[in-house]
């Protein structure tokens, strides 16, 4: 038996939060969100149900030039300041002791990334993107396409369908600007990949990833010609 399909609001918010819509569309969504209160309440609800798949996102571990950019960065207490008390906000976030424990525990990987920008200290190298591929009209994530290095992205498996029989799973992208979705392989269901992309552009915000059902051996044109199993859009991280 097939789920009830979701009401527009739900289906709007799922598909906000999962990255699925156009980069116009997700635009409208924002500037809604702040008039419409059944409309955050149920973005709210899909982040919270699809949380759990950021612990699918390696942890990054800072450089040690990093470390030494955000001690450089940390405010000067003066001289004539008092102390701050133990275990006050500033006594933690101005020890830079906190901080290197913070990355041997892993807990930097995420409050670092997430918060240096904002304070100005660093600039990201990179950006990192993911992806959650999702069957049309749908909203259970099946895989999750992830940035691993410069040229690099990993296809994990979360709930992936079967394969009809003689036929395969091919992975395709395409980013704004391109002619036609570009073949980045076969797929094994079930079976993470790693991908190189050395002969692509870098990968952009909003980048187009789906996975189609094709012959055995794979698209014989090139191009996608079976039907679509899942597909989703580029979200940066």
């Amino acid at each position: 038996m097939s789920a009830a399909p979701l009401d527009p609001v739900q289906q709007l918010a799922a598909d906000y939060v999962l990255g699925t819509l156009s980069a116009g569309r997700r635009i409208e969504v924002e500037e809604r969100l702040p008039k419409d209160a059944m409309l955050r309440t149920a973005v709210q609800h899909w982040e919270s149900k699809l949380q759990p798949l950021t612990q699918l996102v390696e942890p990054v571990q800072p450089s040690p030039a990093l470390w030494q950019r955000i001690e450089n960065n940390l405010p000067a207490r003066p001289r004539t300041a008092p102390a701050p008390k133990p275990g006050g906000l500033g006594h933690w976030w101005n020890s830079v002791a906190f901080w290197r424990f913070a990355a041997a525990t892993g807990f930097a990987a995420a409050s670092v990334m997430a918060i240096a920008p904002t304070a100005g200290l660093f600039a990201p190298a990179r950006p990192q993107f993911m992806v959650v591929l999702v069957a049309p009209q749908g909203t259970a994530p099946g895989w999750v396409v992830q940035t691993s290095g410069q040229r690099n992205l990993k296809l994990i498996p979360v709930a992936p369908e079967p394969v009809p029989a003689q036929r395969s799973l091919q992975l395709w992208t395409k980013a704004d600007g391109w002619t036609a979705p570009v073949s980045l392989g076969l797929v094994q269901p079930g079976q993470p990949i790693e991908i190189p992309l050395d002969k692509l552009p870098p990968i952009q915000p909003n980048q187009l990833f789906e996975i189609t059902v094709e012959p055995y051996n794979g698209s014989p044109t090139g191009r996608p010609t079976g039907p679509i199993q899942f597909i989703g859009r580029t979200v940066q991280l």
